[in-house]
């Protein structure tokens, strides 16, 4: 007997581009993502461009953690080591819990890319509020390493042994796995 083949659950993915010197048409990075998870599947829940700014970056992604039809987000640019690049720092603070294999595994992989110059990529993830939040350097090819390598399993319900769609789907706090309510 065969076991039964999982569904495919379609996610709403929100993508940011921060970026000082690209405005929304010349965002090929953001382009190549919106346009690669609607491929997929996927629903393109809002696309932003905004200035590198860290509380600009905490308002639009804090809103996007806040609305429940939002189950993840992916981030494009701000990860890399210039004075404006803050895209870590934003959110970090933002998680409830990290996703340390996302940055670990992306600069792996980007190594075969890149080289040793991988190390400069911040690339980092979390969770909040059962939100994925997954921030890529800020070029086409990053993007397409992190999305093509990396998410575009992990964000598909037929991925095994797991993958994050359970995660983003548990999106009601009052549902607290940890908690032992005995009334």
């Amino acid at each position: 007997m065969s076991k039964p083949t999982a569904q495919f659950t379609p996610l709403n993915i929100a993508v940011l581009t921060v970026s000082d010197s690209r405005t929304l048409a010349e965002d090929t990075s953001g382009q190549y993502l919106a346009d690669s998870l609607t491929e997929a599947g996927h629903h393109l829940a809002d696309r932003q461009l905004i200035t590198d700014d860290i509380y600009q970056i905490r308002a639009v992604i804090s809103g996007w953690i806040a609305d429940p039809k939002v189950h993840a987000v992916i981030t494009t640019g701000g990860t890399g080591f210039f004075i404006r690049d803050s895209m870590p720092e934003a959110v970090q603070v933002l998680f409830d819990k990290s996703i340390d294999g996302f940055g670990e595994m992306f600069r792996l992989i980007s190594k075969d890319e890149i080289g040793m110059s991988t190390i400069q990529s911040r690339a980092v993830a979390g969770m909040a509020n059962g939100t994925g939040i997954f921030c890529l350097p800020g070029s086409s090819g990053a993007c397409r390493t992190g999305w093509t390598k990396i998410l575009k399993e992990q964000f598909d319900s037929r991925t095994r042994p797991c993958n994050f769609v359970p995660h983003f789907m548990a999106q009601n706090p009052s549902h607290d796995h940890d908690s032992h309510d005995h009334d």
